[in-house]
Formats: C-alpha cells, sequence, structure tokens
C-alpha cells in the first residue's frame, strides 16, 4: 500500500537523490533529460516506485534530503540526520555526538508507506562511545511506534526490537526464544551489509549475505514508513539504501 499515486511517489523519489540501479540506468537515461543550466527535470520516464536505491550522490551536502524527515525518541529532541562526504562518496550520516544512553535518532522517507518490504542498506559504525552501527525503521507510524533492527560494532551483535509507546523491547527469535538477537562476527569501523525481509508477521534478517534470524511479531499489522536508525551517541553512515516493497 502506498500513500501517494505512482505519479507522486515517482516525482519525490526523483527529487530525492534517488539514483537508477546499474541494470536501470541505461533505459532511465534514455528516457530522461535534465536541464541543469535552467534547474529543469523534464520527467519523460517515471521512476520505479517499488524497487528504489537511494545512493544520495545528488543530494547536497550538509543538508538532510528532501521528502526525508527526522525524529528523536526517548529522553530529549536532539537528533541530526544529514548527507556528508565520505571521502569522495555521499553518505546519509547521524553526526550528533552529545546524545544520551536511552535516546534514538530516526530518520524515514515520507513518499511511500508499506507493509511488505525488502530493505538493503551499507552501514558503518564511525564514532559513539555508548553506541554505534544502526539499522533499519519500518511500520513507522510516529517517533514512538515502529519496529527496528540494528547491528552495533561495540557489541558484534544483531537485534530486532518493536519500539511501542517509546518504549524498546527485543523481540524472540523463531525456534529460539528471547535471546537479545545473534552474536556475529566482528564488524568493525568498514562497511556491513544489512537486510531485512518483511512479510506480513515474519521479519528475516541477514547480515553480508548471511540469514541471520527470524522473527513474528504481530503488533504493528498496518503499513507505516521506512527509514534509518540509530541509538544515543552512534555516529554512523548509511549509503546504497534500496528499499523494495512487496505486495
Amino acid at each position: 500500500m502506498k500513500t501517494l499515486s505512482i505519479l507522486s511517489i515517482g516525482i519525490i523519489l526523483l527529487l530525492s537523490c534517488v539514483q537508477p540501479k546499474e541494470e536501470e540506468k541505461n533505459n532511465t537515461d534514455a528516457k530522461q533529460k535534465v536541464k541543469t543550466e535552467q534547474q529543469e527535470t523534464v520527467i519523460e520516464q517515471i521512476p520505479d516506485a517499488v524497487d528504489t536505491t537511494f545512493t544520495f550522490e545528488n543530494c547536497e551536502v550538509n543538508k538532510l534530503p528532501l521528502n526525508w524527515s527526522q525524529y528523536a525518541t526517548g529522553r530529549n529532541e536532539s537528533t541530526e540526520w544529514k548527507v556528508v562526504d565520505d571521502n569522495g562518496n555521499k553518505v546519509l550520516a547521524q553526526v550528533s555526538k552529545d546524545n544520551p544512553n536511552y535516546h534514538f535518532n530516526d530518520v524515514v522517507f515520507d513518499g511511500t508507506e508499506a507493509k511488505n518490504m525488502e530493505l538493503t542498506v551499507k552501514m558503518k559504525g564511525v564514532h559513539g562511545r555508548m553506541d554505534q552501527g544502526g539499522g533499519f525503521i519500518w511500520r513507522f507510524t510516529d517517533r514512538n511506534n515502529y519496529y527496528v533492527v540494528r547491528a552495533n560494532p561495540l557489541e558484534d551483535n544483531v537485534v530486532l526490537y518493536k519500539v511501542k509507546d517509546g518504549k524498546r523491547t527485543d523481540l524472540p527469535i523463531v525456534g529460539k526464544g528471547r535471546t537479545y538477537g545473534v552474536n556475529v562476527k566482528k564488524l568493525g569501523n568498514g562497511w556491513n551489509t544489512l537486510k531485512l525481509l518483511v512479510q506480513d508477521d515474519l521479519f528475516t534478517v541477514y547480515l553480508n549475505g548471511e540469514e541471520l534470524f527470524k522473527v513474528k511479531d504481530q503488533t504493528f499489522i498496518g503499513a507505516g514508513k521506512i527509514g534509518l536508525w540509530t541509538k544515543a551517541d552512534a555516529v554512523s553512515y548509511f549509503d546504497d539504501f534500496q528499499i523494495k516493497i512487496l505486495e
């Protein structure tokens, strides 16, 4: 389910620093002209709203991308998401270093809502004394109600939670129970790829191409917004954020 018409979503995605995947570039380039001198865009082909990759390469540095919104869950309202230059590569980052421990930094794309989806992102922890890393938000209705899965380089684990009425609770793993997620190989300070498959009440989590675990939960059963998340003082970078909406 999507909150906007396909045409509206296509326009929003185009303005939100979306870069088509490699296999789509040739067709897109042939159908789309951009008049950069006049700051005018002629749309001849609507971008695929159900299979989109945000590379952030066309975004302005030091600003939040268009059609994204940031929120804070927890003890204060502070959070700072913006596009930064990472050695010549633009990425979306949470850069605030001063947030307290029980504080969640949320950023969501306002262009669509979905119930079922496949999400993939490259991420790395850059700084953080209390926390590092981060992950996905989905079925987001407001800053106090959503699901989140995150990878933490300080703990070398991946955990899936629900945040309901502002309270975060880790969820049990199918076949194992409530284990506080799973431990993983050392994440280090480089890039790792997190992936999530959401199919109704079943959530399957992958890290660097390997399936880690499944969780079943029915706290939030409807569609919601999709985005990214960090905790406390985690300064984290995200790139190549792919959203594939499933029926």
